[in-house]
């Protein structure tokens, strides 16, 4: 099984290294799924051995992208793979929630890098999974993120399932949101041989002003899962 720990820090990062996880997936504003990290942090990051995978989605609120759009993507892509980054992580979406053609420019431009692509959770707003996933495939992604559309993997197993079993092998199906020690071996029995889940905790410091809560690592919960598959 492959690990993904997703994170929003250096310490995440290191802690992916320490238990041997594969990759990490690299984001800020994690509280609103994920937003392009800073280019220090990418860097940061790959310094610390563990392969990166950095999401590009330079503002919240859904996924519906135009052209100005994506030459913004593209201009952080660049910067990730300058950073070490790996790999990159988007979806794009059309206003209908269908797969949009502007993610074959964006993952052609990726790949000219050297860069793996993954199409992430924006899959899981649309409306035919079955085609979606053929087009997804066409596009040349290498991986695909989903909870199987639905909040959490255990609620969308049965379209997880479909996933892997008619396309596992043309594009590596990745389950993520709310993998967990009790779901972890209910997931991989459906042939699956990654696992993407965010390990962080409330530091339990007081905040105000409306900067945030202050998160760490959740090392406990990493170790607990990797070591189910040991």
């Amino acid at each position: 099984m492959n690990f993904e720990i997703c994170t929003d820090s250096v310490e995440g990062a290191l802690a992916a290294v320490k238990y041997g996880a594969k990759r990490i997936e690299l984001c800020a504003a994690l509280s609103v799924g994920g937003l392009t990290p800073n280019i220090g942090l990418v860097e940061g990051c790959a310094n610390t051995g563990i392969a990166v995978n950095a999401i590009v989605r330079h503002k919240e609120g859904g996924f519906v992208y135009n052209a100005d759009d994506v030459s913004v993507m593209k201009l952080d892509i660049k910067s990730i793979k300058e950073a070490g980054g790996k790999g990159v992580v988007f979806g794009i979406l059309t206003a209908d929630h269908e797969i949009s053609e502007l993610n074959k420019e964006l993952c052609s431009y990726a790949k000219s890098l050297g860069l793996e692509v993954t199409f992430h959770r924006a899959f899981d707003f649309v409306k035919d999974y079955k085609s979606a996933i053929k087009k997804v495939i066409e596009m040349g992604f290498d991986r695909l993120l989903t909870s199987g559309l639905k909040p959490k993997v255990v609620d969308g197993l049965d379209v997880i399932t479909y996933l892997q079993e008619n396309h596992g092998l043309e594009i590596e199906i990745q389950p993520g949101s709310g993998v967990n020690p009790q779901n972890a071996l209910k997931l991989a029995a459906t042939g699956i041989q990654n696992l993407h889940f965010t390990a962080r905790k409330s530091s339990g410091g007081e905040t105000s002003l409306g900067m945030g809560e202050l998160m760490e690592v959740d090392e406990d919960k990493i170790k607990d899962i990797i070591d189910l598959f040991k």
